[in-house]
């Protein structure tokens, strides 16, 4: 297998509304905020209209992706077994994913991330992680791991406890590791436990702009170029309207992002970039050209809804 992903198996539902619901709700637009109580998460979705339903978790954005440019892939991630878990297994399946994870009973439901779409296509995301964020070392298949060129985690997995044992074990079985930062707020929360990540475990990582300068504790572009050259790794940094930069030990390479694009909603843009560059990646294309594709599949992502082509 070519890439095996791992992380949180998520149903996206995807909801349409103006800048006050964000407010008054008190959301941060474009960022992603955990609910732990699954009352207060199901009042959200009370008076809204939802426009879609589909199987979503970051990682498997990518990973469906990938599949869908015609590589062999996997997914692990922890579903219930229930509508949604069962409408998740089947979403993947029908994208020729092969997913190694058997559903039973649990305590939790699957995970479901509301995704608010505003008028000016950013998404401001809500995540009931339920069973999704009790993955554990069990339900990590290391055969399938081993069987993998790449295995690809999501900093959304990341979390103290049985999470952190499924990430670990992961990454000790791995030839090589990918790893995307997912989200400001997640960067934040695990500063020192991502940093020594992209230091010591990581071979490929993925992020946006925003999330390096947070990783670096730095306001300046320049500074996350110096940190990528010193580290020896392959970084590949998203930065919306300037494109895309990719560093590998000394070398830089950036690629314009394209232009005249009708802007529908951002769900999935960095998951479908990732997609696109890991295609590059395992079938031996050059830094640019992966940074191409990845331009295109995030390009095609943002003019419609939903974070699949």
């Amino acid at each position: 297998m070519k890439i095996l992903g791992i992380g949180n198996a998520i149903v996206d539902v995807i909801c349409k509304v103006d800048n006050n619901f964000i407010e008054q709700n008190n959301l941060t637009k474009s960022t992603m905020k955990l609910f732990f109580d699954e009352k207060e998460f199901k009042k959200l979705l009370t008076d809204l209209k939802i426009e879609k339903t589909i199987s979503g978790g970051s990682v498997a954005n990518s990973i469906v992706g990938l599949s869908q440019l015609g590589n062999k892939v996997g997914f692990i991630g922890k579903v219930s077994d229930d509508e949604f878990g069962s409408k998740y297994e089947e979403g993947l399946k029908k994208e020729n994913v092969k997913y190694f994870y058997s559903k039973k009973k649990e305590a939790l439901p699957t995970g479901t991330c509301l995704v608010l779409v505003t008028p000016d296509s950013e998404r401001t995301m809500c995540t009931f992680l339920g069973t999704a964020g009790k993955i554990n070392k069990d339900d990590v298949n290391t055969d399938a791991i081993k069987q993998s060129e790449i295995i690809f985690l999501e900093g959304y997995l990341w979390d103290e406890g049985d999470p952190k044992k499924a990430f670990d074990k992961a990454i000790n079985n791995a030839n090589k590791v990918a790893m995307s930062l997912s989200d400001l707020f997640c960067v934040e929360r695990h500063k020192k436990q991502f940093l020594n990540l992209v230091n010591n475990k990581l071979d490929i990582i993925f992020g946006n702009e925003q999330e390096f300068l947070s990783l670096i504790s730095s306001s300046s572009f320049n500074d996350v170029i110096t940190f990528s050259k010193s580290i020896n790794k392959n970084v590949i940094v998203t930065r919306g309207k300037e494109g895309s930069v990719a560093i590998k030990n000394d070398d830089v390479f950036e690629c314009p992002a394209n232009k005249n694009l009708k802007l529908i909603d951002l769900t999935g843009a960095g998951d479908l970039f990732a997609a696109g560059y890991l295609h590059g990646v395992i079938n031996n294309m050059s830094i640019m050209e992966s940074l191409k594709k990845g331009t295109e599949l995030s390009s095609k992502i943002i003019q419609k809804i939903g974070a699949r082509i």
